[in-house]
This record gives structure tokens, C-alpha cells and sequence, in this order.
């Protein structure tokens, strides 16, 4: 049954009437909503909103009926701005009544915020940044709505360009100190988004007063443990991205002292799931770059044993009474397992000894390699990406913690995984742990035979050039090893491959294939003139000469280098 008849909906006599009768009936009713928008209604409201000869009430009250259909589904909002719904608003936004300009920028933040708008439609006229700006001084109101929109829709370089140029930070730094909580939170959103990985904008903010106090000092005001955790977390982006751009130095104290402190205290099992996920993230970036924060992080608050939950959460379904959240919780839990994993792969980033002590002592190894056998392509990539990272340039003790817990086994199942993403971060794991001579030795006396057979496979088999270039590398760190190398001379089927590849129509595979001749050929080592010796006979000479005519100026000192050790 349907609630509306448009039929006489709009009679002169009963325009407010009618008008408040349909504010009543869709305020907190999707379905009453639906039929509104059904029905036609929209085309109508726009256009006595648009009317100068309507009432002022009569087109505010427009304005609040249309705002509140905005609060709908989001085909509610597709159909609204299907009909012209943005520009019309925004034409409203000229009138000189501060109600009725509340009342419009009201709904038009209702629609920007929805991830079904386009945000570009507030860049199209180039009037419109700028008259936002002239409102921002009128109300409270108007503060909140347009430094929400302007947090919202700034998602490009070009946007944060477009908003500094007319003057955001000037305008929205006062609103930092405004008496209004909302006003305070939106303000401070907008400077994350346009912060983020911008040098411009990060570099003026570090010269902003807001009243006679530096910027970065309040924003280091907001992080303290009595403010709300939602501004705790959005000041401490601020003064990451700020980090991040260069404009604040990784030694100043708001960054030792006060942001990186916050984050950690933002990734304890007592936060929201969403709060721990932005956490992880946000310190995962804020010391990317930087091995002395990635001391400092691994050792603050027992952050490795707190990251470790992630995977384990949620870890009593009796302890969350509240089901609804529990529902959501479990649904988003992959999130928190993917923001450990960039948290543990740039905390084990540059430092080998972060890596065995937050890392190693935890108990990660285990939990990561479990990871890989989910039946989700996204956490097999994750779990071996970070088991990837961990075995870069380790010692051998991590090396062959790695290879225990996985399994030769399960290595072997992710090498032939129909995920290409999780192949090759497979190959680039078995790449890190083969290198230094002695852990390529002990790893290839133990696994050598099963590690040759999957190089083959891949190698004959249908796969990418990245995925064989990968390969190929692999091979050319066996051939490095001092008895490692015995398991590709002894094996013809091998060398005729890498004979096959140098001579391939690809530089990358040319390049690494005369690589591993290289290493085997290397006349330094024992064995060397015997290998060569066998290698001559196979024709590998004769390929080696054409390819130091090669075009490709990398190849052709490959080849060089490797013809020099027959003449040496």
C-alpha cells in the first residue's frame, strides 16, 4: 500500500501543510522515503525550493524534507542526485537567511558524505569553494556542515590544492578552539585530509598560530588521554602526516613523547575494533621510514604482545554482550589482522633486532603461517607477504624458525596457489631465504630436492614474466651457494632451461638466467674450472658472446662480466 498520492500534494492553499505532513511521515521511515522519491516528489520540492516566489518557510521547509529523505538508503541518495539535487542546493546557498542556508547546507552534507556521491560535483563550478569559505563565519552550523563536506570530498592532490588556494587553513584554524565539540572535530578531520602526503600543506601548518599557540601544540592538546578518542586519533594523523611530509622532524619530542605514545595506546585490546584498525595503520605509517621509532614503537606498551590479539580476536564472544556490535565485529576482524600486518612489517622493516625480539618472542611466526592456509587469497598474500618481510636479510636462526613452521609442505601448496599474488610473494620469500651462502647451503642440503622440483614446475609451466623473473632469481641464489650450486650443474634438464631463458625474448628473463651462469662460473670458487668446463660444452659460451652484443646495456655487462671468468 502506498502512503502518498500525488495527485493535489501541492495546492497553493496547503503547500506548508502538506509540506510538514511529509517531513512527519519520512523522518525515520526508509520505506515512507522510498515512496516519496517514487512517487515524483522530488522534482516538485526542488522546484518550489528554487522559487522566489515561495515563502522562505515554504523553501526551507523543502530544504529540511529533501534532508531528511538524504538520510536514506543509498539508492535514496543516487535518485536525489540523479535530479540536479547538488546544484540546486547549492544555488540555495546565495539567499541572505541564515536558516534557510543552514537548512541546505544540512542536506548537501547528508549527501556528500554518502560513498555513492560524487565528490567531484563540489569542484565543478569554481564559485563554490570559495562562497563556502565566505559562510563559514556565519553560524556554528554552517562551521560544522562545510568544514564536514570539505573533510569529505577532499580526496586528491588537486582538491587539496583547490582548498588551500582559497584559503582553508586560514579559515579553519580558528575553528580549532570554537566552543562547539562538533565544530573542533570536523576542523581537525579536514587538516588529516589535506595533511596527508602533502608537503605544501604540512609546511604552512607548522608556521599556523591559533591564538597565539603554534598548531602542532594544539594538536598535541587534543591527543592527551582525557580528550575524546576520536580526537586523540585525528590529531595524532595530523601530526603524522605531518611527520611523514617532512614539515616535523622524527626526533621532535611531539612525535617521540606524545604522537607515537597515543597510537600505541590506540591499538590496546580496550578500543573499537575501528579505533585499533586506524591505530595500527597510522603508527605503521608514521615509522615506516624511520629505524629510531621503530626502537622506540617495539618496545612501548607491550605493543608486539597487543598486535598478536589482533589475531586472535574477537578472544571471549561471552565477554561482548552487545551482539550487534559482536555481528560487526567478526564481520570487520579481517581489517584488524591486515592492520597487524602492515604494523609488523614496518616495525621489522631496517632492524634485525626488532625483528627477532617483538617479532620472535611473540609468537608470530606460528600465527602467520596459519595465516596462509586461510581459504581467503587476501590474508594468504598478507600472511606471507609479512613472513616475506621477516625473512629479509635474517639471520639463520629466524630463517629456519620460518621454514619449521610453514612446512615444506605448505610452502610447496602456496607455490602452485591460483593466486598470482600469493605465488609471488611465495618466491619472494623462498628468495630471502636463500641468501648468504651458508643458510642457501643448510636450507638446499635439507629441502634442495623439493625446492629444485618447484622451480621446474613453475618454470615450464603458464605463468607471468614476473612470476618466472622471480624464479630465475631464485635459481641464481642457489647457484651462489658453495654446495648448493651441485644441484643445478648435476641437473641437465636445469641448465637447459637457463640456456632456453638467456636466449629468451625478454630482458628481465635474459638478465637473470645469465646471472646464475654467472654465479656458476664464478672461477674463485672451488669447482670452478670443472663448471666451466661443462658449461663450455653445453654451448653456454657461444650465448654468453652473442649477448655482450646485446642492445640492453645491463645485459650486455652481465654477459661481459660472466665471459671474463673464462679468461681469467
Amino acid at each position: 500500500k502506498c502512503l502518498f498520492h500525488t495527485e493535489g500534494l501541492f495546492k497553493p492553499e496547503k503547500k506548508k501543510k502538506k509540506n510538514f505532513d511529509m517531513k512527519n511521515a519520512v523522518i525515520g521511515n526508509n520505506r515512507q522515503k522510498a515512496n516519496l522519491i517514487v512517487l515524483g516528489a522530488v522534482p516538485r520540492l526542488l522546484y518550489l525550493l528554487q522559487q522566489s516566489s515561495s515563502s522562505l518557510e515554504l523553501r526551507t521547509e523543502c530544504a529540511v524534507v529533501l534532508g531528511s529523505l538524504s538520510m536514506g538508503t543509498e539508492n535514496n541518495i543516487k535518485s536525489l542526485v540523479d535530479c540536479h539535487i547538488i546544484p540546486a542546493l547549492l544555488q540555495g546557498l546565495l539567499c541572505s537567511d541564515l536558516i534557510f542556508i543552514e537548512a541546505c547546507l544540512r542536506c548537501l552534507r547528508t549527501i556528500f558524505i554518502s560513498p555513492v556521491t560524487p565528490v567531484q560535483l563540489l569542484y565543478t563550478d569554481p564559485t563554490v569553494i570559495p562562497h563556502l569559505m565566505s559562510l563559514l563565519s556565519r553560524s556554528q552550523h554552517t562551521q560544522e556542515y562545510i568544514t564536514q563536506i570539505f573533510a569529505h570530498c577532499c580526496k586528491t592532490p588537486e582538491h587539496q590544492t583547490v582548498l588551500f588556494n582559497h584559503g582553508a587553513i586560514q579559515n579553519i584554524a580558528p575553528l580549532l578552539i570554537s566552543p562547539s565539540y562538533k565544530v573542533r572535530m570536523q576542523a581537525l578531520k579536514c587538516f588529516s585530509v589535506l595533511a596527508y602526503e602533502n608537503a605544501q600543506v604540512s609546511m604552512t601548518l607548522v608556521n599556523v598560530l591559533v591564538d597565539g599557540e603554534q598548531l602542532s601544540q594544539v594538536f598535541v592538546r587534543m591527543m592527551q588521554r582525557d580528550k575524546p578518542i576520536e580526537m586523540q586519533l585525528t590529531a595524532a594523523k595530523c601530526l603524522t602526516y605531518m611527520c611523514r611530509a617532512g614539515a616535523i622532524r622524527t626526533d621532535d619530542n611531539c612525535i617521540v613523547l606524545k604522537t607515537l605514545p597515543c597510537l600505541v595506546r590506540m591499538c590496546s585490546k580496550e578500543r573499537l575494533l575501528e579505533e585499533r584498525v586506524e591505530g595500527a595503520e597510522t603508527l605503521a605509517y608514521l615509522m615506516e621510514p624511520d629505524i629510531e621509532l621503530q626502537r622506540i614503537a617495539s618496545v612501548t606498551d607491550h605493543l608486539v604482545s597487543m598486535l598478536a590479539d589482533y589475531f586472535k580476536y574477537p578472544s571471549s564472544v561471552s565477554a561482548i554482550t552487545d551482539i550487534k556490535r559482536l555481528d560487526h565485529d567478526l564481520k570487520h576482524a579481517h581489517e584488524l589482522r591486515q592492520a597487524a600486518f602492515k604494523l609488523y612489517a614496518s616495525l621489522g622493516s631496517n632492524d634485525e633486532d626488532i625483528r627477532k625480539k617483538p617479532i620472535l618472542e611473540s609468537g608470530v611466526i606460528e600465527l602467520l603461517c596459519s595465516l596462509t592456509q586461510s581459504d581467503s587469497p587476501a590474508l594468504r598474500v598478507n600472511g606471507i607477504w609479512a613472513l616475506m618481510n621477516m625473512a629479509f636479510q635474517a639471520d639463520q636462526k629466524v630463517k629456519v624458525e620460518i621454514v619449521q613452521a610453514l612446512g615444506t609442505e605448505q610452502l610447496f601448496r602456496l607455490l602452485s596457489d591460483p593466486d598470482t599474488n600469493v605465488l609471488m610473494k611465495t618466491l619472494g620469500l623462498l628468495r630471502n631465504l636463500l641468501s648468504t651462502r651458508p643458510h642457501i647451503d643448510q636450507i638446499m642440503s635439507s629441502h634442495g630436492k623439493q625446492i629444485m622440483q618447484a622451480v621446474t614446475l613453475i618454470l615450464e609451466g603458464e605463468h607471468s614474466i614476473e612470476v618466472k623473473e622471480q624464479t630465475l632469481c631464485i635459481l641464481a641464489n642457489i647457484a651462489d651457494g658453495n654446495t648448493a650450486k651441485e644441484l643445478i650443474m648435476t641437473n641437465d634438464d636445469m641448465l637447459q632451461k637457463i640456456k632456453y631463458y638467456m636466449g629468451h625474448s625478454n630482458v628481465k628473463l635474459q638478465l637473470a638466467a645469465t646471472f646464475c651462469i654467472s654465479n656458476l662460473i664464478w672461477n674463485e670458487e672451488d669447482g670452478s674450472q670443472e663448471r666451466q668446463d661443462k658449461l663450455r660444452e653445453m654451448g653456454f659460451v657461444d650465448i654468453l658472446h652473442k649477448l655482450t652484443q646485446a642492445s640492453d646495456p645491463n645485459l650486455c655487462d652481465r654477459a661481459k662480466t660472466a665471459m671474463q671468468q673464462y679468461l681469467a
